[in-house]
C-alpha cells in the first residue's frame, strides 16, 4: 500500500463522518461539493473534509481507495456511501439521515 493510501485508510478510519471535495466547506470549489456540503449541513452532521485540490496525490489516490472517479467521496464509519448523485438521491428519498443516524451519526439539524 502506498503512503497515500496509507493515509487515506487511516483518515477513513479516523473520522466518523469523512468528505473529500474539491476546495474548502466554506469555500466548495465545484457545484457538486457546494451540494454535498450543503446537504450534510442541513441534517447538521459534523464532518471532516478534505480538499483534494490543495494535494494532487490525495485527489488521485481517493479515486483508486475507493475505485471511485468522481469527486465528492463521502465516508460514514470507514464505509464509502457514494457521490454527490447519490447523496442528493438519498437526501431527497429521505433516507439519508435515517442511514446516518443508524450508524450512530449525531445529527443537529439547523432550523
Amino acid at each position: 500500500m502506498s503512503d497515500i493510501q496509507a493515509r487515506i485508510a487511516e483518515d477513513v478510519k479516523n473520522n466518523d463522518v469523512l468528505l473529500y471535495m474539491k476546495g474548502t466547506p466554506v469555500f466548495p470549489q465545484c457545484g457538486f461539493s457546494s451540494m454535498t456540503v450543503q446537504i450534510l449541513s442541513h441534517l447538521g452532521v459534523k464532518f471532516k473534509a478534505v480538499d483534494v485540490l490543495a494535494n494532487p496525490e490525495i485527489r488521485q489516490g481517493i479515486k483508486e481507495f475507493s475505485n471511485w472517479p468522481t469527486v465528492p467521496q463521502l465516508y460514514v464509519k470507514g464505509e464509502f456511501v457514494g457521490g454527490a448523485d447519490i447523496l442528493r438521491e438519498m437526501f431527497e428519498a429521505e433516507e439519508l439521515g435515517p442511514f446516518l443516524a443508524e450508524r450512530g451519526v449525531a445529527l443537529e439539524p439547523t432550523a
